[in-house]
């Protein structure tokens, strides 16, 4: 599977969604970044999108001005939707954590749920053929990033599956000003494929072969 990992800015429709599953043929997948799809009428347009390309979309949605999961299959219909899980560490990771598609299994953790990921993940007791990572913002710190990254690994080794994750090009977590913009790819045994720190190209990733394609920016 070719999966397409982009980190856009935020905007209102899908317009750089659209053009991004335009200009690369042969990708199976996308996975985009928490809260990218804004409303519920952006997320009917990535529905008709992933149909039309005949592709798997994986990121997020906002109703009610809240983020929620979302994976939409080839044939836009959503195989799996629902809230993010709060944040207090003693509530367990809301569920379903997995998305059945043809006969791949594909584990989803909302941005902060990374953080409950080694406790939480593996009750699926199912084989995951990769895990999927939508974040919102970049990170606040250097503290943070590598935080992130350490339990990405720690969520891969435990469950022997690989980790891909990424955010959005701007914005900050509660409009503090600071932001590292991440994207990164962790193998089942939780070696760095790739990390991108502060830099938002686009990259394709085969998860059979482990190579990664840079695109370069317009």
């Amino acid at each position: 599977m070719r999966i397409l990992i982009g980190q856009p800015t935020h905007e209102e429709g899908i317009t750089q969604l659209q053009n991004e599953v335009n200009e690369n043929e042969g990708i199976d997948a996308v996975l985009y970044p928490e809260g990218y799809i804004s409303n519920e009428n952006a997320l009917v347009d990535a529905c008709a999108l992933a149909k039309e390309r005949d592709i798997l979309i994986i990121t997020s949605y906002k109703k009610d001005n809240k983020d929620r999961a979302v994976v939409i299959s080839n044939d836009g219909k959503i195989i799996l939707e629902r809230a993010k899980t709060l944040p207090d560490e003693n509530i367990e990771l809301y569920t379903p954590l997995m998305a059945s598609y043809g006969d791949i299994n594909i584990g989803y953790l909302l941005c902060m749920e990374i953080l409950k990921g080694a406790r939480d993940f593996k009750k699926i007791g199912e084989k995951i053929s990769f895990i999927a990572h939508p974040i919102g913002v970049g990170m606040f710190s250097e503290e943070q990033f590598r935080e992130w990254i350490n339990e990405a690994e720690k969520i891969a080794k435990i469950n022997n599956t690989i980790i891909v994750g990424t955010s959005h090009a701007d914005g900050s977590y509660r409009n503090c000003g600071i932001s590292i913009p991440i994207s990164y790819c962790i193998d089942n045994n939780g070696d760095t494929i790739y990390v991108s720190s502060a830099d938002t190209r686009t990259r394709i990733i085969d998860l059979k072969t482990k190579s990664v394609l840079i695109k370069e920016n317009a």
